[in-house]
């Protein structure tokens, strides 16, 4: 087992835990998560009450592991993680926004605060503010993040630098267990994943979804407002997401104001949508895709991450 600061803090096997992705993390894929040795997080996302209160009842019924919730900061209240806490998880995560507002009910609860952070501002003040573990999110990763962040490989050790002694996970483009121990020798304490998780039996997706991830490239991502402005999102501009290619994506790239104020293609966006001729939703994937080529079980995925990680430290253990 790969003993850590952050497996010794949640008393888990494994340095890995389960990105909150909003809606497809949901207590199938944590708990498995947990059970399997690492740390399972709910992607809460703005805090939906009944979202949260049906998959905690899945996850806190399916294992007695640690867990935890994760929240979009910029999207909730104060009374949306007060109601997660009223569940007991071991961990909250806060991503994308001022985490100030909600540190004293997650110090409280006794809950573990875990603030991921995208840049150095952000990073500092995860400091500041007393986080328990921090994640260093590069811009490989799947999904929304920094526009002017940095690559997760020089972004992480220097958080490890500034947040010493406090535990960093890395997360962005980690997919396998060499991007596992990448993490651990640049000073982590072990990873956050998500895309990789995205790709289980138990992830809360559409099959067309998974079978996205498992089918693309990573050069087939890309990271733009255009499809949070196209459906009417209310993300904060400042956080891109990386998604695989779409047909607005090759409309609009480079006009995304003009997206912004023509309320006729965001319809028009809809109407694509209700008559099945795009996705749902985008297809958040992570520059490491590549790697991902099966559906497995994610309790199975991390024993098989773990045991890749360890494979990798003790080759280059020989060099």
């Amino acid at each position: 087992m790969l003993s850590t600061q952050f497996t010794r803090l949640f008393g888990v096997r494994q340095p890995i835990a389960l990105a909150p992705m909003g809606g497809s993390a949901g207590g199938a894929l944590a708990a498995a998560v947990s059970r399997g040795g690492g740390l399972g997080m709910l992607g809460a996302g703005n805090g939906d009450r009944a979202w949260l209160d049906r998959e905690v009842s899945i996850v806190a019924s399916s294992t007695d592991q640690p867990w935890g919730v994760g929240f979009l900061t910029w999207a909730i209240d104060v009374d949306a993680v007060k109601h997660a806490l009223e569940y007991a998880p071991r961990a909250v995560m806060l991503s994308f926004g001022d985490p100030s507002p909600f540190v004293e009910p997650i110090r409280q609860a006794g809950a573990a605060l875990i603030i991921q952070v995208t840049d150095m501002e952000e990073a500092r003040r995860a400091v500041d503010l007393g986080a328990d573990v921090i994640v260093a999110q590069g811009t490989e990763a799947g999904g929304h993040g920094a526009g002017r962040g940095r690559s997760t490989l020089p972004f992480v050790p220097v958080v490890v630098d500034l947040a010493d002694p406090v535990p960093v996970l890395a997360a962005g483009g980690i997919a396998d267990g060499r991007g596992l121990a990448a993490a651990l020798a640049l000073g982590a304490a072990g990873a956050l994943i998500g895309s990789r998780f995205q790709a289980t039996v138990e992830a809360l997706v559409d099959p067309a979804i998974a079978r996205a991830i498992v089918e693309g490239q990573g050069e087939d991502t890309e990271r733009s407002t255009v499809l949070d402005i196209a459906r009417g999102s209310r993300w904060p501009s400042k956080y891109p997401a990386r998604t695989l290619g779409h047909p607005y994506l090759d409309r609009w790239r480079g006009r995304e104001a003009e997206l912004a104020d023509d309320s006729q293609a965001r319809q028009e966006y809809q109407n694509d949508v209700a008559r099945g001729a795009i996705p749902a939703l985008p297809v958040w994937a992570g520059e490491a895709i590549d790697l991902i080529t099966d559906l497995p079980s994610a309790g199975d995925l991390v024993t098989t991450l773990a045991t890749q990680a360890e494979e990798a430290l003790a080759r280059a253990g020989r060099c």
